[in-house]
């Protein structure tokens, strides 16, 4: 009847070869390990909550917050935006500084005018009178300090608002705050120099 050549090629044989010339093409081809579970693969991204090791952890988080530290300790004298503390970033606010920076205000030295008030109230002899001459010209310095950083943070306000359409919040006082330090003690330090020009 109708018997099978035993020399014909089988089936399976001819599928097994074609899938063997798929493979040998696919650009996945040659990784040499099989395709891990979805098991594996999320065991393997599973990462405990408190590490064995906690001595080493420690270690590693104080080296951490000591580089970020040495980091912003390098922006707040050199102006580096990307390292300064929130408080300090942003154009406006840098704008406000440079602004602070190039002008000499009576606030920056009400510090030393007030030391010099305690130290001749203390050791100069003088009467009542001469004491209370000394307070009101103290006091008279304070509302002209508050004048001055009135009509400061209008100017910088309009400056602010002509250089970039709107006022970001607390960046006037930011800038207020800043011109009743004493300049060499301001954080971060000025980057222009006094007297000079701050281009709006």
């Amino acid at each position: 009847m109708f018997g099978r050549n035993k020399e014909a090629t089988p089936a399976q044989d001819v599928v097994d070869e074609l899938a063997a010339d798929r493979a040998k093409n696919d650009p996945r081809a040659g990784k040499g390990v099989p395709t891990p579970s979805r098991k594996e693969q999320e065991a393997a991204r599973k990462r405990p909550l408190v590490p064995n090791d906690r001595g080493a952890a420690k270690a590693a988080d104080r080296e951490a917050r000591r580089e970020a530290q040495l980091k912003t300790r390098a922006a707040l004298d050199t102006g580096d935006e990307r390292y300064l503390p929130i408080r300090d970033k942003g154009p406006q606010r840098r704008f406000a500084r440079n602004v602070v920076d190039v002008r000499t205000s009576l606030g920056e030295f009400v510090m030393f005018i007030a030391l010099a008030i305690v130290v001749l109230t203390l050791f100069v002899p003088g009467s009542i009178e001469f004491q209370s001459y000394i307070f009101i010209g103290f006091w008279a310095i304070v509302v002209l300090v508050a004048v001055d950083a009135f009509f400061f943070a209008r100017r910088l306000k309009k400056r602010v608002i002509a250089k970039f359409g709107s006022v970001d919040q607390g960046v006037v006082w930011y800038g207020v705050i800043r011109s009743l330090q004493f300049r060499r003690l301001r954080l971060p330090k000025p980057q222009v120099k006094r007297g000079g020009v701050v281009e709006d």
